[in-house]
């Protein structure tokens, strides 16, 4: 199902297995900060209700935490967007150059012609 997701972008082309892991890796670790977050939240919110002066006070290092997590994913969020986006232009001008050659099952592969 993985590949079927991103088959069918750039016209056709096929999006390489390590742009697919990359994604799924980014997507798991924004899912992992977004649980930690949920359970932040939920600890906050107690010690907010519980009005306990130590609990108010630990909700300072709480709220903190949960504000890098925060950043945490709008950079990996950025990072997935800019990685993509470079993936799908290095497709398209691959395809237009004509470095694309297939395998003889179909599929496409790009023929790397240095390293950036």
């Amino acid at each position: 199902m993985e590949g079927d997701l991103f088959s069918g972008l750039g016209n056709g082309t096929q999006v390489d297995t390590k742009v697919l892991q990359s994604v799924q890796k980014s997507f798991m670790q924004v899912q992992d900060i977004l649980d930690q977050n949920r359970l932040l939240i939920n600890e906050i919110n107690q010690n907010h209700e519980s009005k306990i002066p130590d609990n108010l006070t630990r909700n300072v290092g709480l709220i903190r935490e949960l504000n890098n997590n925060i950043r945490r994913v709008v950079d990996l969020y950025a990072d997935l967007s800019s990685n993509f986006t470079r993936s799908m232009e290095a497709s398209s001008e691959g395809e237009s150059s004509g470095i694309f050659k297939s395998n003889g099952k179909g599929n496409q592969k790009r023929i790397r012609s240095g390293k950036r």
